[in-house]
């Protein structure tokens, strides 16, 4: 078994979602599906009700900062306590797409924050070009969870360990111009990393430009086992783990 701890599977992304649950079922993969918005939230529940192998993370993306109203937090407040929900997520901040509504974006995640302590969920958290205010809100806030295709500093990748926080390794670490991917899964305890896809998004190397699916996953692990000196399988095991720990999937 393997877990994807990120991607996004669902018929408004792909219009094949439920064709590529089924096959990675079938290569023993497990998904966590990221929602981003109330209509891909609905879809990721039904789906990980409907599969196995998929579970479901529930939140609101900073895309949606201006637009998120009190009823659709009180919706998503009842979603959560929906059986296979594993986290609240995909929630964060993105300074590289926009800079001018910050404190909306930072307003959001504080909500997304407290229902995930509310509920005593983890969190799956997205930061781009953000990462001293991620990290600053994150400390105030009682969660643990995942730093998602982690873009940070080796430095700074410790001090989110020690808040409770897995740094999470996609597709890019296999890109070879990237040196400080490959720089932080040689120098991070693996215990406090989990590996993911994006999906349909961050392909690897050799596929970049194509619809990434879960089943490049086997990418992602290769490579770290390569950075890392151990076996893939070693990879894959502790991963898992680590996984299972953080959302509590048996």
């Amino acid at each position: 078994m393997i877990i994807d701890t990120h991607c996004h599977i669902y018929e408004s992304e792909m219009d094949n979602a439920e064709d590529i649950i089924k096959e990675a079922g079938k290569n023993d993969i497990s998904l966590i599906l990221n929602g981003t918005d109330p209509v891909s939230n609905g879809e990721v529940l039904e789906l990980s009700h409907k599969y196995d192998n998929a579970y479901a993370a529930l939140g609101y993306f900073h895309t949606f900062a201006e637009d998120v109203c009190d009823d659709d937090i009180s919706l998503l407040d009842k979603l959560l306590d929906e059986d296979k929900v594993v986290a609240v997520g995909e929630i964060g901040l993105d300074y590289y797409q926009r800079k001018d509504n910050k404190d909306l974006q930072k307003e959001l995640f504080e909500k997304m924050l407290g229902l995930a302590q509310k509920h005593d969920l983890p969190v799956i958290v997205h930061s781009r070009k953000s990462m001293q205010d991620t990290f600053d809100i994150l400390k105030k806030h009682d969660v643990v969870g995942s730093l998602h295709s982690y873009q940070g500093s080796v430095e700074m990748a410790r001090q989110f360990i020690k808040l409770g926080f897995f740094i999470g390794i996609g597709g890019t670490v296999t890109h070879t111009n990237n040196r400080k991917t490959k720089r932080l899964v040689s120098e991070i305890d693996i215990h406090h990393m989990l590996v993911e896809t994006d999906s349909p998004y961050m392909s690897p190397e050799g596929m970049r430009g194509e619809i990434n699916t879960p089943m490049n996953l086997k990418y992602v692990t290769a490579k770290m086992s390569d950075e890392l000196g151990i076996t893939e399988e070693d990879v894959i095991g502790i991963t898992t783990e680590n996984a299972k720990r953080l959302f509590g999937i048996m």
